[in-house]
């Protein structure tokens, strides 16, 4: 039985939600985590409804914390014994993430042209690989921090849209990130960029491993060219 997900939320300003926007949390954090990111795009998007999911197992040492999978232990990004874990634990997941996907656009009566998966780290990994294979493609997927799972595998990331489309990517990430390195968002946007999938990125000066202010607004304007809002008057 897929394990049923469940997080905070913050419905549509407007009262009816025209779109959805679904945060992916980090290694050892939970929902509550993300969700607060919502308030700095509620009133650019107040047509859209935000949900955060608890991810589905327990993090060891980490009290009220989710993991997607297990990470590997004493170890770097670029091992490959890593990088064979995260592909095996990404698989795993995808299928809990699936589902909550299905159902949250089905509570809204929503399709897949008006979703949006933002992840943070381990949240970033997940939301590539589900974003990137989900039978129809989102709106738009926002990765902060965070790397690409089995970059060599690429060629199972068919989602599309109507038009024949892949959705659009916003890679964000600090320079001064030391658990994962900036590296890994140019080695994703490179791999991306290869297989005609199209990326953007924005580098965050002087930021560790987190977001700032200039990455969520760039983050926000992403999110509302992708629904096709126009932006805020200044």
């Amino acid at each position: 039985m897929t394990a049923k997900l469940s997080g905070p939320r913050l419905e549509a300003m407007s009262g009816r939600a025209k779109q959805l926007v679904v945060f992916l949390h980090g290694y050892g954090a939970n929902g509550d985590d993300l969700i607060e990111l919502a308030q700095h795009w509620r009133q650019a998007l107040p047509d859209t409804a935000f949900v955060s999911p608890n991810a589905h197992e327990l993090c060891p040492g980490a009290p009220g914390g989710r993991q997607w999978f297990a990470l590997s232990a004493a170890r770097g990004v670029d091992d490959a014994r890593s990088a064979a874990d995260r592909l095996k634990g990404a698989e795993a997941a995808k299928p809990v993430i699936d589902a909550f996907l299905d159902e949250e656009l089905a509570r809204y009566g929503l399709d897949d042209s008006r979703l949006a998966l933002c992840g943070f780290s381990q949240g970033t990994m997940m939301a590539l690989h589900v974003g990137l294979r989900r039978p129809r493609a989102p709106a738009a997927i926002v990765g902060f921090s965070g790397l690409l799972v089995a970059p060599e595998r690429l060629a199972e990331a068919r989602a599309r849209d109507l038009r024949g489309a892949p959705p659009p990517i916003l890679l964000v990430h600090g320079d001064q990130d030391p658990m994962i390195p900036l590296d890994a968002m140019f080695i994703a946007a490179d791999a991306l960029a290869a297989a005609d999938l199209p990326t953007q990125w924005h580098l965050s000066m002087g930021v560790a491993h987190g977001i700032d202010g200039g990455g969520l607004k760039h983050a926000g304007l992403f999110l509302a060219k992708a629904f096709g809002v126009a932006p805020p008057r200044r």
